[in-house]
């Protein structure tokens, strides 16, 4: 119901691709970062000053949302939508990487997921069919397949044993949705064998879902094994379906991923690095608390059209994160947002062009070369 996907430029060099994809609540022009808004929200932020960032599209999780406030509240209130006052699309996580990131107080089974709160210690069984229905009752747009995302590094028997058990609960997840108004994407697996993943993505498309996602990368592993897995997997999902790589926003990982041929993604970076005082400015990564920014009265970014860089010099945002004042948080936030989606919007338009690899091909070296390293630690 209302989702398709359209291609509307492809690079001749490389897999790129710009395209639209439709949802119940809009459109996203692909390539495009998402950002995060875990607990219904985008940390610090109103929906308006997201809006104002140039977001189409954001993310919440099915096991935070869970436990506070629970699925029947946001139910209640009218769905996701509603509740939290964003009219754009929504995405929901299944719950899955809490299976990766909770693994000190969890135990897995076939059956499912048994996890010790770290809010009252309470245990939560999440299963296939419970992580649908709670994504059903939340109402996102797009809701992801419950998968078990494996560590890195991990032995070959472990993954083979989290990937099959994936594809097992994507069937249960298929019988589980109640929903034609939500697209249930698949997760491929795999960890770092490639093998594991051509035979994962090769059974994921055989259930012709709405979308495809590559997740459980970004775990700890290099980002030379990302960018190969990537380069792999991409190719093998459908080309008429958004791709979306799961937890992936640096600048260079999203360039390759791109240039695999990679639609959407999502990462909490923007407000996380906003959170310690960094910006991220034309690539780079700094840190306002520096005393080199103490009377720095310019923009953040002259050429950036965020209310951050509009109105605010680097010496008042460097005052405020010395400061600790929270007003500092939501206007780095409002700039890092607006950095990876224009980002993301400049690649979009530079294929639309055909100019993809003339404009970005610096992105596209090799992972050891010194033109990229300084990259590397954002």
């Amino acid at each position: 119901m209302n989702f398709s996907f359209q291609s509307q430029a492809n690079c001749q060099q490389t897999q790129a691709r710009a395209g639209i994809f439709s949802t119940p609540h809009g459109v996203v022009e692909t390539p495009r970062f998402m950002p995060v808004g875990t607990l219904a929200n985008v940390k610090t932020l109103t929906p308006d000053q997201l809006q104002a960032t140039g977001a189409q599209m954001i993310l919440a999780n099915t096991y935070h949302l869970h436990l506070q406030p629970g699925e029947s509240i946001v139910q209640q209130a009218g769905g996701l939508h509603r509740f939290m006052h964003w009219q754009g699309p929504i995405l929901t996580d299944s719950g899955g990487f809490q299976v990766f990131s909770l693994s000190e107080l969890r135990s897995i089974t076939d059956e499912g997921v048994t996890f010790r709160s770290p809010k009252d210690g309470q245990f939560i069984h999440l299963t296939p069919e419970k992580s649908i229905q709670i994504q059903n009752a939340l109402g996102a747009d797009v809701i992801m397949a419950f998968d078990e995302c494996p560590p890195y590094p991990a032995s070959r028997d472990a993954v083979i044993e989290a990937t099959h058990r994936t594809y097992r609960w994507l069937e249960r997840c298929i019988a589980a949705h109640q929903r034609s108004d939500q697209a249930l994407f698949g997760i491929v697996q795999g960890g770092v064998y490639l093998d594991l993943r051509q035979q994962a993505a090769k059974d994921l498309i055989g259930f012709d879902l709405p979308g495809y996602a590559i997740g459980g990368v970004s775990v700890g592993e290099p980002a030379e094994l990302i960018e190969q897995i990537v380069r792999v997997t991409t190719p093998l999902l459908p080309a008429n379906k958004p791709r979306y790589l799961m937890g992936v926003g640096t600048y260079r990982e999203m360039v390759q991923a791109i240039a695999a041929g990679i639609d959407l993604f999502d990462c909490v970076i923007p407000t996380r690095l906003a959170r310690h005082g960094s910006a991220l400015v034309r690539g780079e990564r700094w840190n306002l608390k520096n005393a080199r920014f103490k009377e720095d009265f310019t923009p953040l970014d002259a050429d950036c059209p965020c209310y951050t860089c509009r109105h605010f010099s680097r010496a008042y945002l460097s005052h405020l994160l010395r400061s600790q004042e929270i007003l500092g948080y939501t206007l780095l936030s409002i700039h890092n947002i607006t950095e990876l989606v224009r980002f993301t919007e400049r690649i979009r338009a530079a294929i639309l062009a055909n100019q993809f690899v003339e404009e970005f091909g610096d992105w596209l070296q090799p992972s050891e070369s010194p033109a990229v390293a300084h990259f590397r630690s954002i």
